[in-house]
């Protein structure tokens, strides 16, 4: 089954193993496709996938029926990241995601989408010009949170202000939480070399950020090559046009593998999110402590939220943010409980029963 297969030539492409994994879920997949290998998504279009089965090998391969039908959970196609097992050019089976980062798709349905999957590290860029905006580090960590991936903040164009210490200042309550915060100059290879901690051999780091946060510049450095395109910002907001168009996965010189992503500018919750895990657990921790289970956090006697607040160890500007974000992933919880309901029923209906979903929730380790 899996004894010829040479899971070691696979490291380079981010095989997490050093031989098959124990998991159930991946030896019964295995077992049903005896002839398959694994492969490794490196690529993600509209028209299909781009697989790996080993370092420099690029296979453009066709995703199964099943896939292609307009109802199919998109979050339960193949995404970039993934490992799936190939029959010749066509894949054959999705394998199950240690982790992975997912966000509400645009439009009132409730769909997810995968930005990418098993991954050790998110390195949430942000630039420190008018790029900088901590509301929106707190949108990417809840998003990362819930997914088992390790968040790194990475604030980028270092250089280009005198501000790098104030803007890890306002971030402080984060770094409180064992987020690691990291100030650097993308161009500068000295620089970057910060990042070196995360990124070992057969490691994968995914960069997640707005357009013109300095993400393709930082891959261009992390590479050692001018392989990504890069476009000045504007000038009124620092707002970039989207230079990365696909998400694409890359080996790097030190070993590991980098995703990089186009630009997001709608960062919505899926509803499987926890705030604890999301760069709040100071906030929900404080929260045990009021006096009254049912706190608004407003004017109530013995309010431990508001008492942090007044003793300035709590900006107030984090609790609304906390607030309109916990609003948000009730609302997408709800819709999410709904959505699954509403399968239920259809697969009762068609006489199918429950099915296997090959997607599991990633757990951080």
């Amino acid at each position: 089954m899996t004894d010829s297969i040479d899971f070691t030539a696979l490291r380079p492409i981010g095989w997490p193993w050093p031989g098959a994994p124990e998991d159930p879920a991946w030896q019964g997949l295995f077992a049903a496709h005896p002839q398959a290998r694994p492969g490794r998504v490196i690529e993600q279009h509209r028209s299909g996938y781009v697989v790996a089965d080993a370092p420099e090998a690029a296979i453009k391969t066709e995703s199964p029926p099943e896939w292609q039908r307009p109802r199919f959970p998109s979050h339960e196609r193949a995404a970039v990241g993934d490992w799936v097992l190939l029959e010749g050019k066509r894949i054959v089976a999705l394998l199950p995601r240690r982790t992975s980062i997912k966000r509400g798709a645009a439009g009132e349905h409730y769909h997810q989408q995968v930005i990418g999957a098993n991954i050790d590290t998110v390195f949430i860029v942000c630039g420190l010009d008018a790029d900088f905006n901590p509301r929106r580090i707190e949108r990417y960590l809840l998003l990362v949170g819930g997914g088992g991936a390790e968040p790194v903040v990475v604030l980028t164009k270092a250089d280009q202000t005198e501000y790098s210490d104030d803007a890890l200042e306002v971030l402080q309550d984060l770094a409180a939480q064992q987020i690691p915060l990291l100030a650097i100059n993308g161009k500068d290879p000295a620089s970057v070399s910060a990042l070196h901690p995360w990124l070992g051999p057969g490691r994968t780091v995914v960069l997640v950020g707005s357009s013109g946060a300095g993400k393709s510049t930082l891959t261009n450095t992390l590479l050692g090559e001018e392989r990504m395109k890069t476009a000045e910002v504007r000038g009124n907001d620092s707002r970039g046009r989207h230079t990365t168009t696909h998400r694409a996965l890359m080996p790097l010189p030190t070993g590991a593998c980098l995703i990089d992503t186009p630009g997001m500018r709608e960062l919505k919750p899926t509803g499987e999110e926890t705030l604890a895990e999301g760069g709040f657990a100071d906030i929900e921790a404080l929260i045990l402590q009021c006096k009254f289970s049912d706190c608004s956090h407003q004017t109530e006697p013995g309010c431990a939220v508001q008492a942090a607040i007044e003793r300035d160890e709590i900006d107030e500007t984090r609790l609304e943010s906390y607030r309109k974000l916990r609003e948000e992933v009730a609302a997408a919880a709800a819709k999410l409980a709904q959505r699954q309901a509403e399968q239920a029923t259809e697969r009762k209906r068609s006489g199918r029963g429950a099915q296997w979903r090959p997607v599991n929730k990633g757990k951080r380790r």
